[in-house]
Order: C-alpha cells, then sequence, then structure tokens
C-alpha cells in the first residue's frame, strides 16, 4: 500500500499518510488490526457469542447472522431477535467444524463508526487452521486509528504531549471496551482474552491488552508466553489450559533456559513476520501443524530475556502479591511528562465535548513517538473477580510484567 492507494484529495493530508506509511513499524495497512481474542469451553462458544454481539453492537435489533463451515457454502440469517441468534448459535457450534460470523457497530470515542464482523469457531478450527475460538478485528486502522481529529482549541499550548495524550486516552479507552465486550465478564463464560496488533494470537506479554476472568490468574500471562516462545505451540492451542498444566510444561523446560521478548512493537511484528514465513514451510492442508515455528523462538537484538526460573517464580508468587506488584508498576511507569499532559487532555476532550471551539488536529508520527514511550498501563480489577491488563496498541505489556517481577525480586531491574 502506498499513499497513491488512499481516496485523499488534500495534498497536505497525502503527504502526511505516506510519511506514516514510510515509518518502520507504523502499520496502517488494511487487515493490520487491531486485533481481539477470547477463549471459552467448546460447550459455552454458542451463548458467549451472544453475550459479546450483545456486548459490542450499539445497533441492536434486528441482527444478521452467516452460518458456515469447512468446505461447505456459508448461509445468512437477517432479521434477527438476538434469542433467534442463540438459537442458531447453539445448533451451529455443536459442529466442531462450524463458525458463526455477526457484524458488530460501535462508536469509537474518536467520532468514528466501527461495523466489523464478530466471529466464532467450532474445536475444529484450532487444528484446522491458526484461528481462535472468539475473534473480533479492526481490518481498517485508519478507522481505529483516523489522522484527524477534533481537539479542543482553548487559550493553552498545543503541546504534542498533551495532543498525543488525548489521542492516545481515546484509543485506550476503545481497547479496553472492545476487549471486555468480546469477553463479557458478567455472563462469567470467557476465561482468557487479549488484544494486540499482530494475527494470529501472540504471547500474552507482547500483546498490549489481556483479560483474565478469574485475577488469581493472572500469572497465566507469563506461563502462556512462555510455552509459546519456548515449545513453539501457537497461542490458539495453548489457551484452553490450565495455570497448573502451563507450569508443569515451563518446569519440564532445562534449567537456565531462556526466550526472548521483544520491548516494541516493532518488534513483536518483525518475530510475527518470521513466525509467519516458519508456518509456509509447514504442510500446507489440514490438518495444519500445531507450531508457529519449530523450537525456541530466536531471540532477536534488542529482545529482553526472561528465564525458566523467573517464571516458575512469579508462579509460586501469591496473586495477590503479584497483583500489587502489577498496580505499583502501572504507577511507577507512569512518568511526569504524561503525567503533566494527562489531565490537561481531559479537559481538552471534556470542553470539546462541552461544544467548545475546536481545530483540527493532525496525527504524526511525532505523536506516535511519544505514544510509543509514555502511555499509561492500567491494572483494572474487575467486579466478576477478574483483571484487565491493558496499555496503548503501539504498546506491549512487557515492561509492565518486567517492572512488577523487578518490584518482586523475581528478575534484575533493567536486565536485558
Amino acid at each position: 500500500m502506498t499513499s497513491d492507494d488512499l481516496e485523499i484529495d488534500e495534498p497536505d493530508i497525502k503527504a502526511l499518510w505516506a510519511k506514516r506509511l514510510s515509518t518502520d513499524g507504523f502499520v496502517l495497512h488494511e487487515g493490520d488490526g487491531p486485533y481481539f481474542y477470547a477463549w471459552c469451553a467448546p460447550e459455552a462458544r454458542a451463548d458467549a457469542f451472544v453475550a459479546a454481539l450483545a456486548a459490542l453492537d450499539q445497533r441492536g435489533t434486528p441482527y444478521g447472522v452467516e452460518l458456515s463451515e469447512l468446505r461447505a457454502k456459508e448461509t445468512t440469517h437477517d432479521d434477527l431477535a438476538l434469542e433467534d441468534v442463540r438459537r442458531l448459535a447453539r445448533a451451529h457450534l455443536t459442529k466442531k467444524t462450524a463458525a458463526i460470523e455477526a457484524y458488530a457497530g460501535i462508536t469509537l470515542r474518536s467520532g468514528e463508526w466501527l461495523d466489523e464482523r464478530l466471529k466464532s469457531r467450532g474445536e475444529a478450527y484450532k487444528t484446522y487452521t491458526w484461528e481462535v475460538p472468539m475473534q473480533f478485528s479492526v481490518y481498517d486502522p485508519s478507522y481505529f486509528f483516523p489522522i484527524r481529529y477534533d481537539f479542543f482549541l482553548g487559550a493553552g499550548p498545543h503541546a504534542p504531549s498533551i495532543e498525543a495524550a488525548a489521542i492516545a486516552f481515546h484509543t485506550q479507552a476503545d481497547v479496553e471496551h472492545i476487549l471486555l465486550g468480546l469477553c463479557a465478564p458478567d455472563a462469567g463464560l470467557v476465561t482468557t482474552g487479549a488484544c494486540s496488533m499482530c494475527f494470529p494470537w501472540v504471547a500474552h506479554l507482547e500483546a498490549n491488552a489481556t483479560y483474565h476472568a478469574d485475577a488469581a490468574a493472572v500469572a497465566r500471562d507469563l506461563a502462556l508466553s512462555w510455552i509459546h516462545l519456548h515449545d513453539g505451540y501457537k497461542m490458539g492451542l495453548l489457551v484452553g489450559l490450565s495455570l497448573d498444566e502451563l507450569a508443569a510444561r515451563a518446569f519440564a523446560a532445562p534449567e537456565g533456559t531462556r526466550v526472548g521478548i521483544a520491548t516494541s512493537l516493532e518488534g513483536v511484528q518483525k518475530h510475527d513476520a518470521e513466525d509467519h514465513m516458519a508456518r509456509k514451510d509447514a504442510p500446507r492442508g489440514p490438518p495444519f501443524s500445531p507450531f508457529a515455528r519449530e523450537g525456541v523462538r530466536p531471540i532477536r537484538p534488542g529482545d529482553e530475556v526472561l528465564s525458566r526460573e523467573q517464571v516458575l517464580r512469579a508462579l509460586a508468587t501469591p496473586p495477590n502479591a503479584l497483583l500489587d506488584a502489577l498496580e505499583a508498576s502501572a504507577a511507577a511507569l507512569q512518568d511526569d511528562e504524561w503525567r503533566a499532559a494527562e489531565p490537561l487532555a481531559r479537559q481538552a476532550i471534556e470542553a470539546r465535548l462541552s461544544g467548545g471551539p475546536t481545530y483540527e488536529l493532525l496525527h504524526t508520527v511525532e505523536h506516535r513517538r511519544l505514544i510509543e514511550q509514555h502511555a499509561p498501563y492500567h491494572v483494572r480489577r474487575l467486579p466478576n473477580g477478574g483483571v484487565l491488563l491493558a496499555t496503548h496498541p503501539f504498546r506491549t505489556l512487557w515492561p509492565l510484567w518486567s517492572n512488577a517481577l523487578a518490584l518482586l525480586g523475581i528478575r534484575p531491574r533493567g536486565a536485558g
């Protein structure tokens, strides 16, 4: 994709898009996310799909759904009440090769209208493709990361840090809303979820948000990441395992074994591209390989290392101590520049919503770099007993976890 592919008339806007598209690691191509993933038990797939549809879609009835099976033609059903969707989903998803889709319309904080597909799949998909049980994908990132924002004019300085904080506030709120909508905590069906800019599901430490229905199982982020990066299994095959099963697999690894964790979105994407090339060498017909790659993922320059022993020590740490450390880590990682900018950004957003005068803010590479370096981390303990860890899609959860492990004395501070 180049700037010539964009249907934009204004030369200055088109030039800015060209600059963004040419920036390393700045994904703005169609189909590049963010992607939202969720896992629940096979017998709960239909009801979890309906719960997510009700939570995400702002249009309400009537609903339209598409039913499909592997190697079979799709059928569509329109003008449905929510209970009709439930009835169809329950009947259809009894087949292991079945899938169901529906569009969910969401108004983003920026004012953009997002209309994307919510999908749920039968158990056979985990061996026939790299798909996961439930997914909501943003295929056109220009909706999620619009280039233009209406920003409150005000009387003060228009510092890039304040503008970046306002942009990040919108996007991060959207991420948390969509992931929680997909996981529908009140329904109590989804056990684990995640969001990232990569497809398929990546290691939780390299995602930008994760959800756990049981906050006491928050260490699954570490265990899932370890097994995916060390043993090579696709995340879609691991997310249904219990914490004890994951811990046993980590314990079985040789002493002193290490894996590399990407420290930036660009690093995650480079690893993801290498895994994609590795998958091309796998068998091309079903059943597909359960592996994302063969063996331990190579440690790239710039990666930080996580050892088997650090994972096992974290898994042995009381869950409340882990959660307290994560909350302390989130507070410690919010630096002075962002701490000063965020309240002013919130004031500007409130003034705009109250009808104050605005100017057109262009989302630039400078804003993006500020978000990459400073966007905050949130640790939300939820009413259902779950927990949500989240940051902006241009960051990963690794700094949050790395600092938390350092606070607990499990990992040296600043270790590479």
